[in-house]
């Protein structure tokens, strides 16, 4: 069904679902707990995803033992730390301000990639790099340089940065994704070994700040995180990706912030303050300048 879905189309639905997260995760973040959502979004995301997979887990179950190591990283760092991170965020922050904090991702993943050894850093990319730095202090210190100077930041927006640099690292570790595992096999591999390493802090969290009440709208946010931003999203990804690349793909990242703020704005009644736009023009630039110049590396 995805597959026969032009690209672009298939790009921008995963943009649209992974900003409804940042609203939803905001709109629920007083009812449900960070953990808590974290923990029952991936439980029911494996669970729809078994019926499709389960055989091919049981098939591949020594290959998927063989790169347990890796499988385990994936799972710790774009499972359990990214998510938990971001909705621990969301608690005391916007979800306007996150996703534009989110925005730095792509210029954090080059420097990430250089220190574990995948790949250089040219001047070019240095520079759009400490570009887009600013504009991630402009958006992080609400446009009040004093921030800085006094080391007062918002909690919810170091969280966010936290998970940029999880979810980076998550990015770097997919490039070394063995050959005879399948994308959804090792996506449900993931799934499953995140659920088992958040159950512990699942429990903790529930013994401390007890659970949340099965209302209609609790049950509709996990069902949107687990269906939506969870599944449909990565399917629809991985579709795109397949037929236009990694590199032009990416780019539709950067759609993440206009979605999340314009749901924000209807949903939540935020606002989009003029630090978010003096933010995001060198958060672009910097962006244009680190992705331009690893293409144009591998033009030549």
């Amino acid at each position: 069904m995805f597959a026969k879905l032009p690209p672009s189309m298939l790009l921008t639905l995963s943009a649209l679902f992974w900003g409804g997260n940042f609203v939803v995760g905001r709109w629920a973040h007083a009812e449900i707990g960070p953990i808590s959502l974290t923990f029952w979004r991936w439980f029911f995301a494996a669970l729809i995803l078994m019926p499709f997979v389960a055989g091919d887990l049981w098939r591949l179950r020594f290959e998927i033992r063989k790169h347990f190591a890796l499988i385990f990283a994936l799972s710790v760092t774009g499972v359990a730390m990214f998510n938990a991170f971001m909705y621990l965020a969301l608690a005391t922050t916007t979800a306007v301000n996150a996703t534009f904090v989110l925005a730095s991702m792509p210029m954090v993943i080059p420097v990430v990639s250089f220190v574990m050894g995948e790949e250089r850093l040219n001047l070019r990319q240095g520079t759009g790099i400490l570009i887009s730095v600013v504009g991630v202090g402009v958006i992080i210190s609400r446009g009040q340089w004093q921030v800085f100077s006094n080391l007062a930041f918002t909690v919810g927006d170091l969280w966010v940065l936290a998970g940029v640099l999880a979810w980076s690292i998550y990015s770097v570790l997919l490039r070394r994704k063995p050959a005879t595992v399948p994308p959804l096999v090792l996506l449900a591999s993931t799934i499953v070994m995140g659920v088992m390493l958040l159950a512990p802090f699942y429990v903790w969290e529930y013994q401390n700040l007890g659970g949340f009440a099965l209302t209609a709208s609790n049950a509709l946010v996990i069902g949107y995180v687990a269906s939506f931003a969870s599944i449909v999203a990565f399917l629809c990804w991985g579709a795109g990706v397949a037929k236009v690349g990694a590199n032009k793909a990416g780019l539709f990242i950067h759609l993440i912030p206009l979605f999340a703020s314009v749901l924000s704005i209807i949903f939540l009644n935020e606002s989009l303050k003029t630090y978010h736009v003096i933010g995001i023009a060198p958060i672009l630039l910097g962006i244009y300048l680190t992705t331009t110049s690893i293409q144009n590396q591998k033009v030549s």
